[in-house]
């Protein structure tokens, strides 16, 4: 395998398969093997999902939540998310620890840079749930500040589609596809991978970002062996 630990970001919508709303177990499953293929292959995989398929901060704030209010119901939605995954790893003997940046004793507990380490180098899958733990950050935030913490060498950002285009490919079919992006060409063409915040830390941190298609069973495994299926996003030219 090219790495040794990565970080793994999954959108909460990714969790409602074909149900179109709440967690699908089918989806859970198959992000599971996807995990589970990594673990077999002895690399670390650190996950934070996000919690849109349940509830979003920003829509919330949109309906008349405060927006504060709404993003601590959102973090609240990316445990839930986590138990769902936690559960289903479990369920086929993967090893999982779940903290969070919101602690609910019994549950999950406090994120510690240190003992997400430590579990890491034992090997279980660690789940950052909670976000930042603060308001008015994204998972994706969450998600570049975990990678930092842990030294991941390679942040992975799950999704629909196979990599990084010049436009939406599911509304424009003429969308160019980028390969290779340096970090300054994703921002100066305000290319939605990543919010402004989660590149930065990356970017700082020299934290490469994959971008790649979650949903087709073996993709991860090909991504880590080095395989160029999406696009990798980096301070090199």
């Amino acid at each position: 395998m090219k790495y040794t630990r990565i970080l793994l970001k999954l959108s909460g919508e990714s969790l409602q398969g074909k149900d179109g709303y709440g967690i699908n177990y089918d989806a859970v499953y198959h992000y599971a093997m996807e995990i589970k293929s990594a673990i077999e292959c002895d690399v670390q995989v650190g996950v934070v999902i996000g919690g849109g398929n349940i509830f979003r901060g920003v829509k919330g704030a949109d309906k008349g939540f405060p927006r504060a209010q709404g993003d601590y119901m959102g973090m609240l939605a990316t445990i839930i998310n986590s138990m769902a995954l936690q559960a289903v790893l479990e369920e086929y003997y993967i090893p999982v620890k779940l903290i969070s940046a919101l602690p609910i004793k019994g549950v999950c507990e406090k994120t510690y840079f240190k003992n997400a380490i430590q579990y890491l180098a034992e090997g279980y899958v660690v789940i950052f749930a909670g976000g930042t733990g603060n308001p008015f950050f994204t998972t994706d935030s969450a998600a570049a500040l975990r990678a930092a913490e842990i030294n991941a060498e390679l942040l992975i950002k799950g999704t629909r589609v196979d990599g990084v285009y010049s436009a939406d490919p599911e509304k424009e079919p003429n969308a160019t596809k980028y390969s290779i992006l340096t970090f300054e060409e994703a921002i100066a063409e305000k290319l939605a991978i990543m919010d402004l915040t989660a590149f930065t830390i990356a970017q700082e941190n020299k934290i490469p970002i994959y971008v790649f298609n979650a949903n087709e069973p073996g993709n991860l495994e090909k991504v880590l062996s080095g395989e160029n299926i999406g696009t990798l996003i980096s301070n090199d030219e």
